[in-house]
């Protein structure tokens, strides 16, 4: 399996970047934005784009894997046998269309269900997450999760968007988290997010909406492969079904689960 992870971590990575580069290309271009199922959540023509051109680069590989993509006509859930990849060519369109730099270029490889290899390019930052088989890399270098231990010194983020009939939740989950961490962060790209958990950036990630698999599996990956640990919010190891998501570099785990359990 290492083998076959590394030859699919290097095909993420190639894709990740062209896709990238298609999106990196109309950033801040006045591009026209698009609204899909509710005001907030929006998409673009270098989302489609951007995904078109991740999928080329995947299938001159592999030709009869699924794909998992947030756009058009691809599948919509990770199946739990057999080969698979995830992709998101914008996560967080809605910082990309308001000039915001935090996005990123999601793919993962995913084998029977559990991911394998996973890649996050965010040009615009000069930033790019990578995990494989053995470890998680940050622009090349090897990095693990925070060693913080003390819950007053963590930073935590909520992630993911509420809509207009749950915010009432986003200001539970905020009030929650203010009065067990040090600090909070939002910043509008779940895989970037989860990046700087697996980075040691911040202690912990949370949100109890039900994740899409592109805005989760690959920094899952990620998270774990740095030394973190990724459960739903009763506490079990998270999967790519599982409808809430606590990501935390393992100290106060169970906090975290507390703080997010009391939101629902």
């Amino acid at each position: 399996m290492t083998k076959d992870a590394e030859e699919r971590l290097a095909v993420a990575e190639r894709a990740a970047k062209a896709g990238s580069e298609i999106a990196a290309r109309n950033f801040r271009q006045g591009i026209e934005v698009e609204t899909k199922s509710e005001k907030t959540d929006v998409v673009t023509e270098a989302d489609r784009e951007a995904q078109r051109r991740v999928i080329e680069v995947i299938r001159e590989e592999y030709t009869e894997d699924a794909i998992v993509g947030e756009e058009e006509d691809e599948l919509k859930e990770v199946p739990d046998e057999g080969p698979v990849w995830v992709i998101d060519p914008i996560d967080g369109t809605n910082n990309f269309v308001r000039s915001i730099p935090v996005w990123t270029t999601s793919v993962a490889a995913v084998v029977d269900g559990e991911p394998v290899a996973a890649v996050n390019d965010a040009p615009a930052l000069g930033e790019t997450f990578l995990a494989g088989p053995e470890e998680t890399r940050f622009n090349g270098e090897s990095v693990t999760v925070s060693e913080r231990t003390d819950p007053e010194t963590f930073t935590v983020a909520p992630t993911f968007w509420w809509g207009f009939d749950r915010r009432d939740e986003y200001a539970a989950m905020c009030r929650e988290l203010v009065e067990r961490f040090a600090d909070i962060r939002r910043f509008g790209s779940a895989q970037i997010t989860l990046g700087m958990v697996a980075a040691g950036s911040l202690e912990g990630a949370v949100t109890n909406v039900d994740p899409n698999p592109w805005d989760t599996v690959a920094g899952v990956h990620m998270v774990r492969q740095a030394g973190g640990t990724v459960t739903d919010l009763h506490g079990d190891p998270w999967r790519h079904g599982s409808e809430s998501l606590v990501a935390s570099n393992g100290e106060a785990h169970d906090e975290l689960v507390e703080a997010t359990k009391r939101v629902e």
